[in-house]
């Protein structure tokens, strides 16, 4: 590592920016290099990006054997993307070229609602995508909180290094499971509600109130923020192990 700032201060900022980035067009620049830097390879929010902006990133990818995620990605984007060959799931919204070699950890998500599970499927894309193995238990909501006692005996008998709680409306399944488990819980809030949920807000100012230690909280409807964190708490799990 000392080599490397060594190296690192000899370099100007222009050197430095060829080693890491790699220009694809005017405003499209691929961090090619961000699994080795951050741990988690390059993933692209596609929601504000043009069907031709999608397609030349993926198409580079693919011709170059490079695992990529795309987020957020429209209807036509989707298509477009598919076209290439790239595994989309449309209810997560995402799309896929490749995975993660390395099996980093496992990973259980929960959804409260049928409403929350495109977040909770973005969220398991993902965590596949970073080499994680899920296991998902959907519609456990605090309505019918008896819906969680199997799913928390299955996860008793489970090697899972953290546990990802997505829920709407008032937020308080991540609280529930937290008191429940002996793991990290990350929570993520959903827009889904009536008129007082504030399109998520009321969820995350429950999750972030949650009277259950060891909740962390994500940005509302952030499957893959809580995914990501995941990932990075299993390789720091898995490391130590070895």
């Amino acid at each position: 590592m000392k080599e490397i700032e060594e190296l690192l201060k000899k370099l100007d900022g222009k050197t430095i920016s060829k080693i890491f980035l790699e220009r694809l067009a005017e405003g499209i620049n691929l961090d090619h290099m961000r699994h080795l830097r951050a741990g988690k390879p390059e993933a692209v929010l596609a929601e504000f990006k043009t069907v031709d902006e999608v397609v030349e990133i993926a198409k580079k990818c693919v011709s170059e054997k490079r695992p990529v995620l795309f987020t957020r990605v429209t209807a036509e984007q989707s298509t477009a993307l598919s076209e290439l060959g790239l595994a989309v799931n449309e209810r997560a919204r995402t799309a896929r070229h490749m995975r993660l070699e390395e099996e980093s950890g496992k990973v259980a998500i929960f959804a409260a609602g049928t409403s929350d599970i495109p977040v909770a499927e973005e969220a398991k894309e993902t965590a596949e995508f970073l080499g994680m193995e899920v296991l998902r238990f959907y519609d456990v909501g605090v309505a019918g909180i008896h819906r969680l006692i199997e799913p928390l005996e299955v996860l008793s008998k489970e090697d899972v290094d953290s546990v990802i709680v997505v829920a709407g409306m008032e937020g308080a399944l991540p609280s529930v499971v937290a008191g429940l488990v002996d793991l990290p819980v990350i929570a993520v809030p959903t827009s889904v509600g009536y008129g007082t949920s504030l399109k998520g807000f009321t969820a995350l100012f429950s999750m972030l109130q949650s009277c259950s230690s060891g909740v962390a909280v994500v940005n509302i409807d952030n499957g893959f923020g809580a995914a990501v964190f995941a990932h990075l708490i299993s390789k720091r799990v898995r490391k130590k192990r070895l």
